[in-house]
């Protein structure tokens, strides 16, 4: 029971609009399941909501461009080389390149467990080693996500 919850948090915490952070609840059952349990679960998870990201953000993307012809001129050759790096490393900043580019799906799911796997299996062995009391990452918790907050419609400031 523990892997699934721990799967479906990974995965809710990291499809593209989340705002739950991950960091605290791989610490956590990094803790209680072991490093290497939470980091392949954690990563399942991941992986399954980059997975349902691609398959939703690219036909979106395919079809407003095809709606709309493009009237940009030559963004010069540093937008052209954008493209460029992220072929050679599709990691985060660049998530929003394989949306738009056409990234292949399976070499961008790859990248994604590629990036996930040594980051979580650093937060579950900090659990493990560390022995963080629960009021704490609630804590950790709630600081992480007070930028996700701000991103609240009814609280964000009006333009005026």
């Amino acid at each position: 029971m523990q892997a699934v919850t721990l799967f479906g948090y990974a995965f809710l915490s990291n499809v593209a609009l989340a705002v739950l952070p991950h960091e605290p609840a791989v610490i956590w059952y990094g803790a209680r399941f072991g490093v290497w349990p939470t980091t392949l679960v954690a990563t399942a998870g991941t992986v399954a909501a980059a997975l349902v990201d691609h398959q939703i953000f690219v036909p979106l993307i395919r079809r407003a461009a095809a709606r709309r012809p493009s009237r940009a001129a030559d963004p010069g050759p540093t937008a052209r080389g954008w493209p460029r790096l992220f072929a050679r490393a599709p990691f985060f900043p660049f998530k929003a390149l394989a949306f738009t580019t056409g990234y292949p799906l399976g070499r961008y799911l790859v990248a994604v467990a590629a990036r996930s796997v040594p980051r979580y299996a650093l937060l579950a062995w900090l659990g493990v080693v560390v022995r963080l009391p629960t009021w704490l990452i609630a804590a950790l918790f709630a600081v992480l996500l007070i930028p996700s907050v701000r991103m609240l419609p009814w609280l964000r400031p009006s333009a005026s």
